[in-house]
């Protein structure tokens, strides 16, 4: 069966569809979501296969074989590009995530890590928080704004085009000042709270040394922590929403440094 296509042919048709591929795979490996656990590499990988037949059509051949030295450099820069796509966007989940932890050791459920940072166990607070995030990534269709921006990258970024890897590592670093920022906008009403109450019960112990702190504080801090989380869960989505498109704005300034 003739099918028309030389084995040259078929060779510079494989090497596109798996550059295109590639930049796609990483992404989905790094990023939320995509990259959990519970999703299997043998499902990334044909999504990534998916997508990239979808859009491989609409991308200009750029010629460059696989088996070469200017495929080796391609298939480099396709996998730095899009593993820094999907960390940048990790970087909105990681700055929950400490907030989350400043709290939990705030509140007293965090003593485990504290006395064992081998455990590896997250705190609860940071986990509780981490999965309302994904349902709220996914409620503001985050994952088809990343694919789609991946797609996008494809022409501000073509796969020929050599990228100042340089100056995107740096940006990258910068960017990772995210996570404590907004880890800290959001955690920081109640830290403070608890700290004010920590502070009362510091003062009623060198009031009144009968009154035992550790008999009251830990129910008290524990109770009126649960009630300020509950406060701050209402505003979570808006901060989150805002969050998101720093982090969008963000890529769009790693795509022009990177071009």
């Amino acid at each position: 069966m003739d099918f028309g296509l030389t084995l040259g042919q078929l060779y510079e048709l494989i090497s596109h569809y798996f550059l295109v591929m590639l930049r796609i795979s990483a992404m989905l490996h790094v990023a939320p979501v995509f990259g959990e656990r519970s999703v299997s590499a043998r499902l990334r990988f044909c999504l990534s296969l998916l997508i990239a037949i979808v859009l491989g059509s609409s991308i200009p051949d750029t010629g460059i074989g696989i088996y070469s030295w200017a495929g080796v450099g391609a298939m480099a820069r396709q996998l730095l590009i899009g593993a820094a796509i999907g960390l940048i966007v990790q970087l909105l989940f990681a700055s929950v995530r400490l907030a989350g932890e400043i709290i939990g050791m705030q509140m007293g459920l965090s003593f485990a890590n504290f006395f064992d940072p081998s455990s590896g166990n997250s705190p609860v607070v940071s986990r509780f928080l981490n999965v309302l995030v994904t349902l709220l990534f996914l409620t503001f269709n985050g994952h088809l704004w990343l694919l789609a921006f991946v797609a996008e990258t494809f022409n501000t970024l073509p796969i020929e085009a050599s990228s100042s890897l340089t100056g995107g590592g740096l940006y990258l670093v910068k960017s990772a000042g995210i996570i404590f920022s907004q880890g800290l906008q959001l955690g920081l009403p109640i830290i403070a709270l608890l700290l004010c109450i920590n502070f009362i019960l510091a003062l009623l112990n060198r009031l009144t040394p009968q009154l035992s702190v550790f008999v009251i504080g830990f129910p008290l801090t524990l109770s009126i922590g649960m009630v300020a989380l509950f406060l701050l869960i209402k505003t979570l989505a808006p901060f989150f929403q805002n969050l998101m498109e720093k982090g969008f704005s963000t890529l769009e300034g790693l795509m022009l440094i990177l071009s």
